[in-house]
């Protein structure tokens, strides 16, 4: 959630040299691509589709430049879809009502909570000082790393990263005063392994859930929309939280080989960490009644599986449960509670003000997307593109190939973009070559969906890696071998596991 940030306060001079190249090649090309696509003539398609292909190219120049904010970006796609007529006000803007936008703003508020009263540093904090880890500075990075890939899963990635960043460097604080620090030259390297496991980390866990990252949210609209596939809450986590663990232990077990701190064990790191975490003090009232909301959502959302699971997909129960409570409804309902239980001080567990401080720009970003997934469709936009580069896949690649393309496509357009411009770009044209190669696109646009996720090279690639690049602890070079190196086990684990169980998702 809010990966659409970038963090550029955390760059080096020449990377800031670079964005601002980067917006201004964006505002000067967009323009020319929207008069350009305009002035050409497209006779495979009808007038509205050719307006609409004119719109979204210039949509895509912003998105990938950055030249616009992408939320800007996205309404304004919209709004000139209206102004040339490709839809009126009424239908274009309609995604924007979708449940799937309540989800995000409910899913929001609930992490806004957790975040205000500390519930994240809490659970890190109990883990980390468990006695199994220790001192020991493998279990510490594998602890720390389970930890960020668990928050993530309900709250921010990049929140998550900022709140595990802090965590970390006073860790590595902890180490530099240690006696004989600076002499044994291998501090730097662990140092390493740990900044990286605070953002790798949170950009895995987001796959765990729906609401973990907004490129879920956003291929799963795609999906239920334009192939009629809901994939609820549990369905969902049936695919996720295999690719979590498998990519996780991947993710630990190269840093921890590659990283190691060369030491068998930090005297004195325990105390350390048991001192943090009882400088937190008790629980508040504000933080049970966060966890109690937490909770109920969490069983809500679950709740439609779990009928399932026990009476069946044809039972009465479940027919009335999934058709009462949808994942927005539980979300709001979530929400909504916190308005309602008590917090610290005689106040309720969240106030209004608190709970407008969540990430507007990625609910339009979303609806903006969205929208002009969904007239793509409607003008038959999609499915011209679709035949089009139908043409370029290997023959008798077949769902396989296509699987398989679609995972790199997006995991590399996510290394110039946003994760959520990249699922916004590459899931609905995933879906239409799909359609257009004769192949099932459920697979295709979950691979999509879960690649739009990667893009772990470079600083730039989401603000969870221009947070860690910040600490000075991680050289381009290893975030470059070590991101290629996870981005390669992500397309790898992602399009196994969707082809070992995307056919149990229907």
């Amino acid at each position: 959630m809010g990966d659409e940030a970038r963090g550029l306060e955390r760059l080096s001079d020449g990377e800031h040299r670079f964005e601002s190249i980067r917006r201004r090649i964006g505002l000067a090309t967009a323009p020319l691509t929207l008069l350009t696509l305009l002035a050409l003539p497209m006779p495979m398609l009808e007038p509205r589709a050719h307006r609409l292909a004119a719109v979204m190219a210039t949509v895509i120049v912003l998105w990938v430049t950055e030249a616009l904010p992408l939320p800007v970006t996205a309404l304004l796609g919209v709004a000139a879809c209206v102004l040339l007529q490709v839809a009126p006000a009424k239908d274009a803007f309609a995604p924007f009502a979708d449940p799937l936008m309540l989800l995000f703003i409910g899913s929001f508020i609930l992490a806004r909570a957790i975040f205000v009263h500390g519930l994240d540093r809490r659970l890190a904090f109990a883990v980390l000082s468990l006695r199994w880890v220790g001192a020991h500075p493998g279990r510490i990075l594998l602890a720390f790393g389970a930890v960020t890939a668990f928050i993530s899963a309900w709250i921010s990635n990049t929140a998550t990263t900022a709140m595990m960043f802090a965590i970390g460097m006073s860790i590595l604080a902890f180490l530099d005063k240690r006696p004989g620090a600076a002499s044994t030259g291998h501090d730097h390297r662990y140092a390493t392994g740990l900044m990286l496991m605070t953002s790798f980390a949170a950009s895995v866990g987001g796959l765990t859930t729906p609401i973990g990252t907004p490129p879920n949210m956003i291929g799963l609209g795609f999906i239920r929309e334009q192939i009629g596939v809901p994939l609820p809450f549990l369905t969902w986590m049936m695919l996720g939280v295999p690719v979590v663990l498998t990519l996780f232990l991947f993710l630990y077990a190269y840093l921890n080989f590659f990283c190691a701190a060369g030491l068998p064990a930090l005297d004195g790191g325990q105390a350390l960490l048991a001192r943090q975490r009882a400088a937190l003090g008790p629980w508040t009232t504000g933080q049970r009644s966060t966890m109690a909301a937490f909770l109920i959502t969490v069983g809500l959302w679950i709740l439609p599986g779990i009928i399932a699971l026990g009476a069946g997909e044809d039972s009465e129960a479940y027919r009335f449960v999934n058709r009462s409570l949808p994942e927005a409804v539980a979300a709001i309902f979530g929400a909504g509670l916190l308005f309602l239980l008590p917090g610290n001080g005689g106040r309720r567990a969240l106030t209004w003000d608190e709970a407008v401080q969540i990430d507007w720009g990625v609910v339009l970003l979303y609806g903006g997307g969205f929208a002009l997934g969904v007239l793509s469709s409607q003008t038959g936009l999609a499915q011209a593109v679709g035949h089009g580069l139908t043409g370029w896949l290997p023959s008798g690649s077949g769902s396989f190939g296509l699987l398989l393309a679609a995972t790199v496509v997006a995991a590399l357009v996510s290394e110039t973009t946003s994760n959520t411009a990249s699922a916004n770009i590459v899931v609905p044209v995933v879906i239409a070559v799909a359609r257009a190669s004769g192949v099932d696109p459920l697979e295709p646009a979950l691979g999509a969906t879960f690649g739009a996720s990667l893009g772990f090279m470079l600083p730039v690639s989401t603000p969870c890696n221009a947070i860690v690049y910040g600490s000075g602890y991680v050289p381009l070079g290893r975030m470059i071998r070590y991101g290629a190196i996870l981005d390669v086990a992500g397309v790898v684990v992602i399009v196994a596991m969707v082809r070992l169980l995307g056919p149990w998702l229907r």
